[in-house]
């Protein structure tokens, strides 16, 4: 994931620490006390890759037995690939074959709607886009849609509109990327909008963009993206930092929390969820079962 990269040599430039929870999850999670029944779940963007064979998957792996074997070490996926092209039933029925029965795929909107069509007139790619996922049947998640990167503030009827027109049971989280959206006026009014109708707003956490972990929940659900930097000391402070704020919505009332790891190279990403989900457990009461690592890559810094 390249989005917010900068340049090695200035990471330990970069005040990390996470904002303070922003009014809307101040106002959601107030006089909350935590909840039974709390979920988290942690995840990769891909399973694809062949440098995780004798680290992440067992030495002789084959590209075809990826999914099964990734899916043995954790319960779901930050699904990309299909933001790039939609899926036949065939395939994902295979791709539903090989997990087992608490796995979840969480796919992109393609870009065909946002990107091609900038969520306009897009009737026709949305339906094709809703009537593949359900293949996922029980295995899918939720959603996640990211508006075009040059879709700033100024779009916001042309985002509430195309939100309005999914299905209500649908689980959709939306990502802004525009830097005009954060603390804007149009910000606020998307968040209410996200609120009064149970639709999440992605937290990407990534170096060059620290707007983007604007600390606002427009329900009791999360979907934070990590982006690390091939196992830099400060990925580990980082994820020290999310532990805490993790713990602090899990005591308020959060319901559920979707974290998907990305590294700008994706090699060391299972290194890192095996460090959050053990600080998680201890930090947090929970119970996950870290990957198992054949043979951890050390860290370059």
């Amino acid at each position: 994931m390249e989005f917010g990269r900068v340049d090695e040599n200035t990471l330990d430039q970069v005040h990390f620490k996470l904002p303070d929870d922003g009014s809307f999850t101040s106002s959601l999670l107030k006089a909350k006390k935590e909840k039974p029944g709390f979920e988290i779940r942690v995840g990769c963007a891909k399973w694809g890759r062949k440098d995780w064979v004798g680290k992440l998957y067992p030495k002789g792996t084959k590209d075809k037995d990826f999914l099964e074997e990734y899916a043995r070490q954790f319960n779901c996926i930050e699904f990309n690939a299909i933001y790039y092209r939609l899926p036949d039933q065939a395939q994902i029925e295979s791709w539903v074959s090989k997990v087992g029965d608490n796995f979840k795929f969480c796919p992109k909107f393609t870009d065909a709607i946002t990107h091609i069509r900038r969520l306009k007139e897009a009737r026709l790619e949305t339906d094709r886009f809703l009537d593949s996922i359900q293949a996922f049947g029980k295995h899918l998640g939720p959603l996640f849609l990211m508006p075009h990167p040059q879709m700033g503030s100024k779009h916001l009827e042309t985002i509430k509109d195309y939100l309005l027109s999914l299905p209500e049971d649908l689980d959709v989280f939306l990502e802004l990327r525009h830097p005009d959206w954060f603390g804007s006026a149009a910000f606020t009014e998307l968040l209410q909008f996200c609120k009064d109708h149970r639709r999440g707003m992605v937290i990407t956490d990534t170096a060059g963009r620290r707007d983007c972990a604007h600390m606002q929940l427009s329900t009791r659900e999360a979907f934070i993206r990590f982006v690390g930097n091939s196992l830099h000391p400060t990925d580990y402070t980082r994820i020290d930092d999310w532990v805490q704020r993790i713990r602090s919505w899990k005591a308020h009332g959060i319901e559920k929390i979707w974290f998907f790891m990305h590294q700008h190279e994706e090699l060391y990403s299972p290194e890192l969820c095996v460090y959050l989900i053990e600080a998680l457990n201890k930090s947090c009461g929970t119970a996950l079962t870290p990957p198992r690592l054949y043979s951890p890559q050390q860290s370059l810094f």
